[in-house]
């Protein structure tokens, strides 16, 4: 069920796709597990730092493949090759504020209905080829600040749903990004999170690593 907490078995592999904000300066050289520049400086590295050091012993084989620039279309077309191919046991996905951008900005983005389109295809060739990986989805967010004015928001809100209403049918585990960044930006402005209202600080990205191990991990 959407929410399931997962335990981590031995010699499971962790897989993070998505955007910039998940490759977060990544080495793209850089293709093994583990590896410091190839996890990037954000969140999944942070995740990655955070688990490993808790089971030193359980051989766990963590990937960032985050491509920055992707839209929903990109992470599509490289699912086999940069997804199904490491045979992960579990794939946490977060994608869709790329898809805004363009669209709003340059009308080249993919609408809301078709980010549910090519999401849904995604999930439905993941559970065939890998029928027991265990799903995250990521909620796609922003801030107003910087670069993100309140037009934005309708957009954004609509891909936030779609993710939602996804991982309940694909029983996948849902991590409620925006609500995470909401409330810390209760405390401390919101471009101290969000740099330009959608890149992370590196405070921005230990509250998403955070919000992501409560989630997932319980």
């Amino acid at each position: 069920m959407a929410g399931t907490h997962l335990i981590l078995k031995s010699h499971s592999v962790i897989l993070f796709q998505g955007d910039s904000i998940t490759a977060a300066g990544r080495d793209y050289s850089r293709v093994g597990p583990n590896s410091p520049e190839g996890l990037g400086i954000g969140y999944a590295r942070k995740i990655a730092d955070a688990i490993l050091e808790n089971h030193p012993g359980e051989h766990l084989q963590f990937y960032n493949r985050g491509v920055s620039g992707n839209q929903i279309q990109d992470l599509y077309q490289r699912w086999e090759m940069d997804s199904l191919r490491l045979l992960p046991d579990l794939i946490s996905i977060l994608i869709g504020v790329n898809d805004t951008w363009n669209q709003l900005v340059l009308g080249l983005g993919s609408n809301p209905d078709e980010y549910r389109v090519l999401s849904k295809k995604i999930l439905e060739e993941t559970r065939k080829a890998l029928p027991d990986s265990k799903l995250v989805l990521c909620e796609p967010f922003i801030l107003l600040t910087g670069e993100v004015s309140e037009e934005w928001e309708a957009d954004v809100t609509q891909r936030q749903q779609i993710f939602r209403d996804l991982a309940v049918e694909y029983e996948a585990i849902f991590v409620p990004f925006q609500t995470a960044l909401d409330q810390e930006a209760h405390h401390v402005p919101p471009h101290h999170l969000l740099d330009d209202g959608v890149h992370p600080t590196d405070l921005g990205h230990q509250v998403l690593a955070e919000c992501w191990m409560k989630e997932v991990l319980g």
